[in-house]
């Protein structure tokens, strides 16, 4: 059954409104508040990286990717303080909690790392009951023993899962829904899928965006290299976002700006110029690694699900999804005014509800005066607070 079939008919959409590490890498016992906009600051080493690793690996895991396809270094997410129990097993947990037409969902994962790669616990909650629980009861196999709400003639349903997946991802594939507890379960499951899946983690890479590339490679990659390829196909289909990109890269690059167009080659590859009135068109490859990150943040801030890629959920109405952009070094080579402009356009993307923002910053006062009040949610490893 679709997710559009269980969750109640409502304008809610499902949304991550805090993650928790309460044991992965340098962070302990630590919750932090998400908003539609939320900029992590700190000094480096100081753990930002981590919470966008462990939101992008909660992502992963919701959209059914096996454990060790996430965890491709399980020891590399073991906290340094953590000490092996007399099995010598160590690990690792995450969690996060995702607003939405249920009310609050929580969702907690529990991962040994060492000796073996397992999910040994994971428990789902919400409307006040235990909704999904998973346990290792035997190390020797690979399942964990699941038991879900139900609320019919039994209270619970106990059964068999696979260790190297997310219980709550599998949920709608075992459960047939013919009881109220089995429907309160399944729109939990779905909500928090819906909302995990939507997420597109963003560094653009200068290095690698100075090449021309292939013109069908249309869906916008991580590191952004396909930014020329990109550029030509949102140029043709959405004018007016190509104008507020147009705008928003005459307010972050040196010189003048009077348009961003592409250009095909005999080669049959595509590249990227800057049009600068009377000094002729500029090859984006010439500019600098800030004006280069610039230009692909911009880009994804004003462009959605259709030319990004990402996964979302595909039985879910496109006005019912969100996507969060998570920008791990957002102001990374910007210069301060660079900064600032970035984040007035996700400030109005945001705004308008189909795009969040959770970025990584080195100091968050240089670059939030440009947000002209709009709320902005500012976590300080470890010491949160709204503006």
């Amino acid at each position: 059954m679709s997710a559009s079939g269980l969750l109640p008919r409502t304008e809610l959409r499902p949304t991550v409104s805090e993650l928790r590490l309460s044991a992965f890498k340098r962070h302990r016992r630590a919750a932090f508040p998400l908003g539609p906009l939320t900029l992590i600051s700190g000094p480096s080493g100081s753990g930002k990286s981590g919470v966008l690793e462990a939101y992008a690996a909660l992502a992963r895991l919701a959209g059914g990717a096996r454990l060790p396809e996430v965890f491709p270094d399980p020891a590399a997410y073991i906290p340094r303080w953590a000490r092996p129990d007399r099995q010598g097993r160590r690990g690792f947990r995450i969690g996060c909690t995702v607003d939405g037409p249920v009310g609050p969902v929580r969702l907690d994962v529990a991962v040994q790392a060492e000796p073996e790669l397992r999910i040994v616990g994971e428990r789902l909650t919400g409307a006040g009951e235990t909704l999904l629980e998973t346990a290792l009861r035997d190390p020797g196999r690979r399942c964990v023993q699941a038991a879900w709400h139900t609320a019919g003639a039994v209270a619970v349903t106990r059964a068999p899962l696979p260790d190297d997946r997310l219980a709550t991802s599998l949920l709608p594939l075992r459960v047939a829904g013919t009881t109220e507890g089995q429907r309160l379960a399944l729109s939990a499951a779905e909500q928090v899928v819906i909302a995990l899946r939507s997420v597109f983690p963003c560094d653009p890479r200068p290095e690698r965006m100075r090449a021309p590339v292939p013109p069908r490679d249309g869906r916008l990659r991580g590191g952004c290299e396909n930014l020329a390829a990109v550029l030509r196909r949102t140029s043709r289909e959405c004018g007016s976002r190509h104008a507020a990109l147009v705008a928003a890269v005459r307010a972050g690059c040196a010189g003048p700006v009077e348009g961003l167009v592409t250009e095909g080659r005999a080669d049959g590859v595509v590249r990227a110029l800057l049009e600068q009135g009377p000094l002729g068109p500029m090859p984006v490859e010439r500019l600098g690694d800030g004006e280069l990150r610039y230009i692909a943040l911009a880009l994804v801030l004003l462009t959605g699900p259709g030319v990004l890629a990402v996964d979302p959920a595909t039985d879910v109405l496109p006005a019912r999804q969100v996507l969060t952009v998570l920008a791990d070094g957002f102001d990374r080579c910007l210069d301060r005014r660079q900064a600032r402009e970035l984040l007035g356009v996700a400030a109005r993307m945001c705004a308008r509800g189909h795009i969040r923002l959770v970025g990584t910053v080195g100091a968050v006062g240089d670059v939030t005066g440009a947000l002209g009040g709009a709320p902005v949610t500012v976590v300080n490893l470890g010491r949160e607070r709204v503006c």
